[in-house]
């Protein structure tokens, strides 16, 4: 199953942004970013995930919908 930090990293990829710029564009610290991909933070608030999702330039809902692959 899809992670938020595996969203997350794809979409960095796919608008060609670094963690970086994305932390820097959602007013977020760089930590809680590389927390939140990396899997080690268990609930970012919802005001995280909403700055990250306006700097994404995605619905919330798109970052919190987990997708479910065959295993």
């Amino acid at each position: 199953m899809e992670t938020i930090g595996d969203k997350i990293r794809k979409l960095i990829k796919d608008k060609e942004m670094t963690q970086e710029e994305l932390a820097r564009k959602a007013d977020i610290p760089y930590s809680t970013l590389i927390k939140i991909i990396s899997g080690n933070v268990d609930n970012p608030t919802i005001r995280t995930i909403q700055k990250l999702a306006v700097a994404l330039d995605v619905s919330v809902d798109e970052l919190l919908t987990t997708i479910r692959t065959k295993t």
